[in-house]
């Protein structure tokens, strides 16, 4: 032997790394085609039509007069926003469907990344593979108060009034703010004076 000694029980699968996916990730020549193909699929089944049914509708409301049209430019405005929230709306419906086509791929660190990160958030948080030998049945506890929390004289705790929303500051409260205008006379002669 080495003097190394092995803890692992025989014929236990080893988890591999779950790759670092960041900022600095090269793709493969095959998820740059899925991300390829991803894209122009967005864009002609989900975009497209997305964004022209949205200026449709938005131009039936606008003729209706449900939406008003600008003075100036008309309804190219309402219709040009329409138009990019259908796009951004069908890029955004098909992302379940790009990740499913990721994670069918074989040889792909994304793909696996995609696949721990599923494994990951379908258990529980905490919660691996082995349960720890240091869990505890905590359901199984009861929980109850201490005799020396029911001694307690209630009457020696402070008492709490609610106070009502409006009674810190009402319309009688003086603020020294006041509504008084100062009467000023004029005469004929266009002469003022106060009283």
């Amino acid at each position: 032997m080495n003097g190394r000694a092995d803890f692992r029980e025989p014929n236990t699968e080893v988890p591999r790394p779950i790759p670092h996916i960041g900022a600095d990730y090269i793709p493969t020549e095959e998820e740059r085609r899925v991300f390829a193909e991803c894209n122009e699929e967005s864009f002609w089944f989900r975009s497209v039509p997305l964004a022209a049914t949205s200026m449709l509708i938005t131009q039936g409301l606008i003729s209706k007069g449900i939406l008003s049209s600008h003075p100036k430019y008309g309804s190219i405005p309402k219709l040009i926003f329409a138009c990019i929230m259908g796009y951004f709306a069908g890029k955004l419906s098909y992302v379940k469907t790009c990740q499913e086509k990721f994670k069918n791929l074989e040889n792909s660190p994304l793909g696996e990344a995609l696949r721990s990160g599923q494994a990951r958030r379908s258990s529980p948080p905490g919660h691996y593979a082995q349960k720890s030998k240091y869990d505890s049945n905590v359901s199984g506890q009861s929980f109850v108060t201490s005799p020396a929390a029911d001694n307690i004289d209630k009457e020696t705790l402070p008492r709490y009034e609610p106070i009502p929303f409006s009674a810190s500051m009402n319309e009688s409260t003086p603020t020294g703010i006041t509504d008084h205008i100062a009467q000023v006379k004029v005469n004929k002669y266009g002469d003022t004076w106060d009283e």
